[in-house]
């Protein structure tokens, strides 16, 4: 697929413009990983002329871009990409004017669309009505795709009246992170790991996901769509899906997707006592008191802020093996991270010093540090006259010190160079959703017909207690 000349950003003004998509392009552009030819041009509601829409990008590059990155030179020849055009999305009146605006699109066209799920089928028909749905055109789709697989579907129907599916980018912007690109590198380019990762190596794996903040303005977003769906649904289950497929035949898009969708159809239907849903109440985060999520809201809500889950692959390689995972909001600290726990030796020659033997864990922590870290066994320094002592030790793969002469990308980075480019690997193809959305609408099913309702916690600590029976009763216990 040939590269775009244009790329169109609807939902420009907005925040994710603000944070990361114009920070991202502009790390593009300075290391000119993009052609100089390339346009940006930004639509939203805001009354803005092409200055107007300049000079906001460069409040946001000023922000939050790092010092060392802000140059005026290069910034200034990075905003003469871009120009602006006022949209309704919600009317194909003001299409016309934007297909003026944009021009000859026969150097391609990539559109970013970043807008509310209730605007995705008039803002197609408005692309249709322009004619800016042409065979050299793609459209890039953020989350949220919907709210159950029915809604999901609603919506990938109207994207495909206009865009056949190899020209559709579903954004899940997980998938750009460095650290879940390096699970792939861990997996597959390392002799030592394929033969324990299976069954008969591992003993579960953990995956978790938190955040310290609570709603952060995002309140009747998040009110109608809670963690399993906001969480679960994309970023969890597509780390699950990296760690457990099988290795692709090679790294184009057809074979990993291929090998994920296999593990997502996988997945063994969840049975109410696998299942926890929480709710954040009063409580401090980081020394500081904070209210409760109904106190947040306003209102009264049986939303969940948490779900923890024991999930099953039903397949060859991971029968009998538990992935516990969980999601949260108003937790005690910021985390995402994936814990690989070995299976112990089968026999300990060293018992009779009375020394425990741990089983090997591998923690890859994707944020707020980056790092790889195998915890291994390893004799203390002594002369051993009661024994020899074995303690844990880590060995440290940290990608921010072995790499430190490389450049931190930011996930959008990567995903925006891929959506301009055409290469589809790293977003997410209708059939992954469609299975993803069947076992998260069971899982709602099950927790309906269970009245499994919320358990409150307190802000600041690691969710509702029966989080940690999930484990337990298994004699896990979290990596905490």
């Amino acid at each position: 697929m040939n590269s775009s000349a244009t790329l169109l950003l609807f939902g420009a003004t907005g925040d994710l413009s603000k944070r990361m998509l114009f920070p991202s392009l502009y790390a593009l552009h300075e290391d000119e990983l993009i052609a100089a030819d390339v346009r940006i041009v930004g639509t939203a509601r805001s009354e803005l002329d092409d200055q107007e829409f300049r000079d906001m990008a460069a409040s946001a590059l000023e922000l939050y871009l790092p010092e060392d990155r802000q140059s005026k030179d290069m910034i200034s020849s990075f905003l003469k990409r871009l120009s602006y055009q006022q949209l309704d999305a919600s009317s194909t009146e003001g299409f016309s004017d934007l297909a003026n605006k944009i021009g000859d699109i026969s150097g391609g066209l990539a559109i970013f669309l970043s807008t509310a799920p209730s605007l995705f089928e008039a803002t197609i028909a408005g692309l249709k009505s322009a004619g800016l749905t042409g065979e050299n055109v793609r459209i890039g789709l953020e989350k949220p795709l919907g709210n159950d697989l029915q809604s999901s579907n609603a919506i990938n129907n109207a994207v495909a009246e206009a865009f056949p599916e190899d020209r559709i980018f579903r954004i899940d912007h997980y998938l750009g992170k460095e650290t879940v690109q390096n699970l792939m590198a861990l997996r597959f380019a390392n002799m030592m790991f394929e033969p324990l990762w299976n069954s008969n190596g591992i003993d579960h794996i953990e995956i978790t996901v938190s955040e310290t903040v609570g709603l952060e303005g995002r309140h009747g977003f998040y009110e109608k769509t809670g963690a399993l769906r906001d969480m679960v649904q994309n970023h969890i289950l597509q780390l699950v899906g990296l760690i457990a497929m099988e290795p692709p035949a090679n790294l184009d898009a057809t074979s990993v997707r291929d090998e994920k969708v296999k593990v997502l159809r996988s997945l063994r239907p969840v049975i109410a006592e696998n299942v926890v849903r929480g709710q954040y109440g009063d409580g401090a985060v980081k020394g500081e008191a904070v209210s409760s999520y109904q106190e947040n809201l306003g209102e009264s809500s049986e939303t969940e802020t948490f779900v923890a889950l024991k999930v099953f692959v039903d397949n060859w390689r991971w029968q009998g093996v538990p992935f516990y995972v969980r999601t949260g909001k108003r937790l005690a600290e910021r985390r995402s991270e994936i814990v690989v726990q070995f299976k112990s030796v089968p026999h300990n020659i060293f018992a009779g010093g009375g020394t425990k033997l741990n089983a090997n864990r591998l923690v890859i922590r994707l944020q707020p540090e980056e790092y790889v870290r195998l915890q291994v066994m390893a004799k203390e320094p002594g002369l051993d006259r009661d024994g020899i002592v074995l303690r844990e030790v880590p060995l440290d793969l940290s990608l921010t010190q072995a790499f430190s002469k490389t450049r931190k990308r930011i996930a959008y980075e990567r995903l925006l160079i891929d959506l301009i480019e055409g290469d589809p690997t790293l977003f997410v193809r209708r059939d992954e959703v469609e299975a993803q959305w069947h076992w998260i609408d069971a899982i709602r099913d099950v927790w309906e017909k269970n009245d499994i309702g919320v358990k409150s916690y307190g802000s600041g600590s690691w969710g509702p207690s029966a989080a940690i029976a999930l484990t337990e009763r298994d004699g896990v216990s979290w990596n905490d």
